[in-house]
């Protein structure tokens, strides 16, 4: 399986979109100061996952997400992801 996530930073909140096979294991790299974009604002928490079954759907989801450039686009979105779970 191919996974887009969001984590979010503890130190000022802002997100990050990404693509992995797997994401909790990403986050640590994150955490680990792996990804210059991210090293700065660790630790980040995993807020979002979604789930696709080619790595081509997942990376086409990753850029959409990544063009909208907007906190309340992703907010909206990990709160619909939280609304489903309970």
């Amino acid at each position: 399986m191919h996974y887009v996530y969001i984590i979010q930073s503890d130190v000022d909140g802002s997100y990050y979109a990404g693509y992995s096979r797997n994401p909790p294991l990403r986050v640590i790299h994150h955490n680990d100061g792996w990804t210059r974009s991210t090293k700065a604002k660790r630790p980040w928490k995993l807020v979002y996952v979604e789930e696709f079954l080619t790595k081509s759907e997942a990376l086409r989801r990753e850029r959409e997400i990544k063009k909208k450039k907007s906190r309340k686009f992703l907010e909206k979105l990990i709160r619909s992801a939280g609304s489903k779970n309970q």
